[in-house]
């Protein structure tokens, strides 16, 4: 694998965008912290190697920090995740936030060590807050990763 880029996504990405969310959760619908959000509508961040698309993160910028929505590697463990958790900092950063955070699911583990690894911290656990999501998004499954059954949010946050 070549070297990766990171660039914002403009209109002109929109096919791209739809097409990596789509690939990865299976449509563009996102529900976290009880919020249901269309992903496909959000600023990202697009990484692209050797001519094409390798990953996503999607993100909205709050008083509370930038919030990474959904983050996404075409190809695991190739170091794609870790470009673009960066520039989503340096764009945090950039923007005068104070922390850059997201929500995973208590079930993603790899996701946990991926995002602890990187110098994020846990800062809250959501208890049911998954089973109420599914009041937003119906789809969400009831198990997930490693045969676990999904409940919680976790809340990991990475300052400066």
């Amino acid at each position: 694998m070549g070297e990766i880029i990171v660039r914002e996504a403009g209109p002109a990405d929109r096919e791209t965008v739809v097409s990596l969310l789509t690939g990865s959760w299976g449509t563009t619908v996102v529900v976290a912290h009880e919020v249901r959000y269309d992903a496909a509508t959000l600023p990202a961040l697009l990484a692209w190697c050797d001519g094409g698309p390798v990953g996503l993160l999607t993100y909205t910028i709050a008083p509370g920090g930038l919030e990474v929505v959904t983050i996404d590697a075409v190809v695991p463990h190739a170091g794609i995740g870790t470009v673009l958790l960066a520039a989503a900092a340096e764009k945090a950063w950039a923007a005068g936030a104070e922390r850059l955070w997201l929500v995973t699911t208590n079930d993603n583990l790899d996701a946990l060590r991926f995002y602890q690894r990187r110098g994020l911290r846990l800062v809250a656990v959501h208890s049911g807050a998954v089973d109420r999501a599914r009041a937003l998004k119906p789809a969400i499954p009831l198990v997930g990763a490693h045969g676990i059954e999904i409940h919680d949010e976790l809340v990991l946050e990475l300052t400066r």
